[in-house]
């Protein structure tokens, strides 16, 4: 990859924007594909997207397309962006056009049918590019306004690690490097799920106690969870783990805190999910996770309280209740066992 090459971002929402800026401001020419011409449009006359991250300016170096088949041609390190419920109607049947592309997964999800994390099923649709994933305490607009942000990427491509540290890491960017792309993408998937349960407590005006509570109960259920799967738990320790945890689980900024927020509020999960105007991919990871760990028989006692709340009709303070009266058992572990 040289200097001059283009780099691909797919995806016009706001983490797609984001890091289009965070690249352009590093230096590099940038691609950034969305489907909607008129969204591409105003970005290209105002240097602004209309729908997500207003008022932050779109860097010169960032050029907006709705021609997917050129931007793959162009470009050899590629940022999928989109969310998880498009990103095989995307990149489906285009397995020759990506072969030897660096592909770089930023969605944080699982797939609905078949459980498979974001960069399964890129290896599925592209078994000969080179992937990796991006995870951490990342919210788009305190990137895209310069906050100070760390992140992981992970890959068992040490080159490919090593090549998108060098495109992203900036001023105010810095960018870790780990083996586990597993454990890595899946702390970013999981930690949706519960931000939606503290949206909730914060709404309901629970206190700093429950914060902490409902925040490492979580990392412990995460955890356990993906160490069944073959994670490694240190990994939980890291930025990609504890770190998006606490983040997406305390910040008005995190879109799956709103939707938790508003269903506190009383809004039912379709108008809770519409008013966010963005996808919340907790929502879609939740109804995935809960029938996963019933078949793993992995005990995730906030998971399944959530889905009761959302599905099933019970209160957050009928699960919480639940979960108080329970056994109390050990703080910390990484084995499976029965106890919240």
């Amino acid at each position: 990859m040289t200097q001059q090459q283009p780099i691909a971002v797919l995806g016009g929402g706001s983490f797609g924007t984001a890091f289009a800026n965070l690249l352009a401001e590093n230096g590099q020419r940038v691609r950034q594909w969305m489907r909607d011409e008129e969204q591409a449009e105003a970005i290209r006359t105002r240097r602004e997207n209309p729908n997500y991250l207003k008022g932050v300016r779109i860097h010169d170096g960032v050029e907006p397309t709705t021609d997917l088949a050129a931007t793959l041609a162009e470009c050899e390190m590629i940022f999928v962006a989109v969310p998880s419920s498009a990103l095989r109607k995307v990149l489906d049947g285009r397995s020759e056009e990506l072969a030897g592309k660096m592909l770089v997964s930023l969605t944080k999800g699982i797939e609905a049918q078949s459980f498979k994390l974001m960069s399964q099923v890129l290896e599925e649709i592209a078994p000969k590019s080179r992937i990796a994933v991006i995870s951490g305490p990342n919210l788009a607009r305190e990137i895209a306004e310069h906050e100070l942000t760390a992140t992981v990427v992970a890959s068992e491509d040490e080159d490919l690690c090593a090549q998108v540290q060098q495109a992203l890491h900036g001023r105010t960017f810095r960018v870790y490097a780990s083996g586990d792309r597993f454990g890595v993408e899946l702390g970013g998937a999981l930690k949706n799920v519960y931000a939606i349960i503290a949206g909730m407590a914060a709404a309901l005006g629970m206190g700093e106690n429950t914060k902490g509570m409902l925040i490492t109960r979580a990392l412990a259920e995460m955890t356990r969870f993906a160490v069944q799967l073959g994670a490694n738990p240190m990994t939980f320790l890291g930025l990609a783990g504890v770190g998006d945890l606490i983040v997406t689980c305390s910040s008005p900024k995190s879109r799956n805190y709103q939707v938790g927020f508003a269903l506190g509020e009383g809004l039912t999960l379709e108008d809770a999910v519409a008013r966010m105007g963005e996808t919340a991919e907790g929502v879609n990871t939740l109804k995935v996770l809960k029938a996963k760990a019933d078949e793993l028989q992995v005990y995730m006692p906030l998971v399944a309280g959530l889905n009761a709340i959302l599905f099933g009709g019970r209160t957050l303070e009928q699960v919480i209740g639940a979960l108080m009266s329970g056994e109390p058992k050990t703080d910390v572990d990484f084995i499976p066992t029965t106890g919240f």
